[in-house]
């Protein structure tokens, strides 16, 4: 049961930042989800898949996999570029279809 520390990405139905800024810590599944037969709700017996924890740097989340000898891996966030556009460009000579 390894677990995946990561900061997560922008939804992409939102221009904000919000929920972004904490770094999360996610175990993977260890088993494979199935088709419950009566309902046909798509169920697991792996129930580490539910807990997400949240920390506010990533080396406060190292610290607790490590404290209780959780084997992680880190995935580190990619810069976010920003775009500098104004209304103009819309209509612009040289913008590019």
């Amino acid at each position: 049961m390894t677990a995946r520390i990561f900061k997560p990405s922008r939804n992409a139905m939102q221009s904000g930042e919000a929920q972004t800024r904490q770094w999360r810590l996610e175990f993977d599944p260890a088993d494979a989800r199935f088709i419950e037969p009566l309902m046909g709700w798509t169920g697991s017996r792996d129930t580490s898949g539910q807990v997400r924890l949240s920390f506010e740097t990533g080396e406060e989340a190292i610290a607790f996999a490590e404290k209780h000898a959780i084997p992680y891996a880190v995935e580190a966030p990619r810069p976010h570029r920003l775009r500098y556009r104004t209304y103009a460009d819309n209509f612009s000579y040289h913008r590019l279809v």
